[in-house]
């Protein structure tokens, strides 16, 4: 009886290739533009996305004579004799919250260097300036577009193969980790914080922090003990760091809102950083820049000071010495908190500011 064999299958695929960039253009001064006439123009710098340059207009007395009730922003392909596949998003940012918020979309369409088409939208009513100027995307003479354009190349088939494949599972050794933690099968330490208690395996925690291996296996009274004694830390903050000790990932804190979040992060950057656990301080870091403002950047200063944080403390004097900020910034109470406890932040903050007056 003949061996039944399996029919020869052979692949190509086409594919098309995306690329997207976002460019965030800054203007101050905002009143100090107007009245430069309509069809005059600020032009960002030029960015490049899938290849190709890019730039964004903004018209702040408008196109011509019949948009002159409007602010016009426009993106325009800069690469010459090009054509290409291109969508983009072109966007104003709350200045209180930070928040972003598209006002105009371009769906996937040709952009021919040649003619009208370099530019989208092909309207020039991109917002009222009257609308423009009694809200927040307007604050203290300061607004902020950002612009993200997504490329869409030729499409490429690849070489024709003989299809080969074994189906296999994504990684799931996070779950199990975490399930570990909570089933607290097999653990060899418990942990008492703040009146709680957490079970433990002490080979996972040596693995993921140096402290915790010197804490449990080495000569510290630690190792000796079932029972660990963890002072001045909050039960959630352990918590959490334990949760990501196994899982390699930040607990949901969707119950957590505004100031609450945002402490928890701190709190957590202080405990990564008492138990050595770099990936976690650099996940906290990460959050705390993308949240600064000015109430928030005082504290956060004090905070990467006292914890050593180098990259996070940079960006905090540069936030605080950037322009038309550091003002609102002095005003406030975590600015005065911060002269109290941490002065030689407010030096290399004044150090930072003559140099950047000077340039």
């Amino acid at each position: 009886m003949p061996r039944h064999r399996p029919t020869p299958t052979t692949v190509s695929t086409c594919m098309v290739d995306t690329e997207q960039g976002k460019h965030v253009f800054e203007i101050f001064d905002y009143s100090q533009h107007r009245g430069m006439g309509t069809g005059e123009y600020i032009r960002s710098g030029i960015f490049s996305v899938g290849g190709y340059d890019w730039d964004i207009r903004f018209y702040p007395d408008g196109l011509d004579e019949v948009r002159k009730d409007y602010i016009s922003v426009y993106l325009e392909l800069q690469s010459k004799d090009t054509k290409v596949r291109a969508s983009c998003d072109l966007m104003l940012v709350d200045q209180k919250t930070n928040l972003s918020t598209s006002v105009r979309k371009t769906e996937l369409r040709k952009f021919d260097s040649s003619n009208a088409t370099r530019f989208a939208p092909q309207d020039a009513m991109f917002m009222k300036r009257s609308k423009f100027e009694a809200s927040m995307y307007l604050h203290e003479d300061h607004l902020t577009i950002q612009c993200i354009v997504t490329v869409k190349k030729d499409p490429h088939v690849s070489k024709t193969e003989l299809f080969r494949e074994i189906e296999v599972s994504p990684s799931n050794i996070t779950a199990q980790l975490g399930n570990l933690l909570d089933s607290k099968e097999v653990t060899d330490v418990t942990f008492s914080v703040g009146g709680e208690t957490f079970a433990a395996h002490r080979i996972l925690l040596a693995t993921r922090s140096p402290v915790f291996k010197a804490q449990l296996y080495g000569s510290m009274r630690e190792a000796k003990e079932q029972l660990v004694i963890v002072e001045d830390m909050q039960p959630a903050v352990f918590r959490a760091l334990l949760r990501f000790i196994y899982t390699d990932s930040l607990p949901d804190m969707d119950d957590l809102e505004g100031d609450a979040n945002s402490e928890m992060i701190k709190h957590l950057l202080v405990a990564a950083d008492r138990y050595a656990v770099d990936r976690l301080n650099l996940v906290c870091q990460s959050i705390l820049c993308k949240n600064l403002d000015v109430e928030t950047v005082s504290a956060t200063l004090a905070l990467a000071y006292k914890h050593n944080c180098d990259t996070l403390k940079d960006i905090c004097l540069e936030f605080i010495t950037s322009p038309n900020v550091m003002d609102a910034v002095v005003a406030t109470e975590g600015f005065k908190n911060l002269k109290a406890t941490c002065p030689s932040a407010i030096v290399d903050a004044f150090v930072k500011s003559t140099r950047f007056h000077k340039a």
